[in-house]
C-alpha cells in the first residue's frame, strides 16, 4: 500500500474538490480547516510530525477520538462536530477510491452517525423594523449611497453575503426587465428580479464604475476595493444596532437575516413557495418550507380558517369542513 499521505491530500483538494466537484473558496476553506485540525490531532496522538503521518494513522478509532475531542476539549457545538465529520468522510471516501486498502476504514467512518441537533433559530425583521432601518440610514456622506443600496439589495434579492461580495457590474441588467445574476453555492448561477427602487440606487452607484470596468465590484470600500464578507458584516452591524431591544440579546443582525426577511415577506405577500425557492437559490423545497414554519401570522390565519363559528352547534357544522374547499389554503398546507 502506498502510505504517502501528502500527495493524496493534495490531489483531494486540487483535483477532486476544486476541479471535479467545483467547490467555492468558502467551502474549500471549511474542508481545509477540518483536515488541518484532524491532522494536528493525529500528530499529537501518534507522536509523529504532521509531515510524517501515513495512511496507517488514519483509522476510524482516531476519527471517533477526534470528534470527542472537539466537543470536550474545544467546546465545539454539535453542528461544528457534524461539519468536521462530513469533511473527514469525504476524504476517506476519496481514499477508498484511490487506495483500495483503505476501503475498510472508509466504510467504518461512513457508519459514524451524525448527531441530531435542533434546527438553528431563524430570525427575521418585521416590516416596521425594515422601515425604521431605512429611515435611520444616513442620507449624506461618502458611504451613504453605497450603504443604502447594499441594504436594499440584500432585502430585494435575499442574496448570501458571499454572493454580494462577489457581485460585479457586468452581473447587473438595469434596463428593460431589471435583474441580477448571482453566483451561489455549488458554482451555480441564478437570476433574481430587481425592484425599481433597487435599480435606481444601483444605477447611481455603478454609473462611473461599469463604464470604465464592467468587471469592477459593485460594492466597494473607500479605497475602491471590493467589500469582503466581513466588511459587509461590519456595515450591517453598525447600522442595525438601534434595532435590537434590551431583551433581544440572542438575536444577532447579520447580512443573512436579510435573506430570511426577504423569504418571510415574500411568503406573507402570497408568493408561491416554488417561486421563493428559485428566488433564494434553494436546491429543494425543504429549506424554503421552514419559512412557513416561522411565520406565526400565517399559521394563525390558517387556524382561524379551520375553526367553526363559536355559536355553531355540532348539527350545524357541515360534514366536510369549509376550509377543505379553499384550494389555495390546501395547496399551502401540502407544502409544509
Amino acid at each position: 500500500m502506498n502510505t504517502e499521505l501528502g500527495p493524496l491530500l493534495y490531489s483531494f483538494f486540487e483535483d477532486y474538490l476544486k476541479c471535479q466537484k467545483g467547490l467555492r473558496p468558502s467551502s474549500l476553506k471549511s474542508y481545509r480547516d477540518s483536515m488541518k485540525l484532524f491532522l494536528l490531532f493525529l500528530a499529537e496522538k501518534t507522536g509523529h510530525k504532521v509531515s510524517r503521518l501515513t495512511l496507517a494513522d488514519l483509522t476510524c478509532a482516531q476519527v471517533l477520538a477526534f470528534l470527542q475531542s472537539l466537543e470536550t476539549d474545544r467546546d465545539n457545538q454539535v453542528r461544528t462536530r457534524n461539519q468536521r465529520l462530513a469533511a473527514i468522510r469525504g476524504f476517506f471516501d476519496y481514499l477508498a477510491g484511490r487506495v483500495p486498502e483503505m476501503l475498510k476504514e472508509a466504510q467504518s467512518v461512513a457508519t459514524i452517525p451524525t448527531k441530531r441537533t435542533a434546527p438553528a433559530e431563524t430570525f427575521f425583521l418585521e416590516r416596521d423594523e425594515m422601515e425604521s432601518l431605512f429611515t435611520s440610514l444616513p442620507s449624506q456622506g461618502s458611504s451613504a449611497l453605497r450603504d443604502r443600496a447594499l441594504f436594499l439589495f440584500l432585502y430585494n434579492t435575499g442574496a448570501r453575503v458571499q454572493e454580494v461580495a462577489d457581485l460585479r457590474c457586468n452581473n447587473l441588467e438595469l434596463e428593460g426587465q431589471p435583474r441580477v445574476h448571482l453566483h451561489g453555492k455549488g458554482d451555480k448561477w441564478r437570476v433574481c428580479p430587481l425592484w425599481k427602487e433597487t435599480v435606481t440606487l444601483l444605477k447611481q452607484l455603478v454609473a462611473e464604475q461599469s463604464a470604465n470596468d464592467p468587471g469592477r465590484a459593485v460594492f466597494t470600500s473607500q479605497q475602491g476595493q471590493a467589500l469582503t464578507r466581513f466588511g459587509i458584516y461590519k456595515i450591517v452591524r453598525r447600522h442595525t444596532r438601534s434595532l435590537l431591544k434590551s431583551n433581544e440579546s440572542r438575536r444577532r443582525i447579520s447580512p443573512h437575516i436579510f435573506r430570511h426577511t426577504c423569504a418571510v415577506h415574500l411568503l406573507e405577500a402570497g408568493v408561491e413557495v416554488n417561486v421563493i425557492r428559485g428566488w433564494l437559490g434553494h436546491v429543494g423545497l425543504e429549506t424554503t418550507n421552514r419559512y412557513a414554519e416561522i411565520n406565526l401570522r400565517m399559521k394563525e390565519a390558517a387556524l382561524q380558517a379551520c375553526q367553526p363559528p363559536p355559536s355553531a352547534s355540532s348539527e350545524a357544522c357541515p360534514r366536510k369542513p369549509i376550509w377543505r374547499e379553499d384550494a389555495e389554503l390546501m395547496k399551502w398546507l401540502k407544502t409544509l
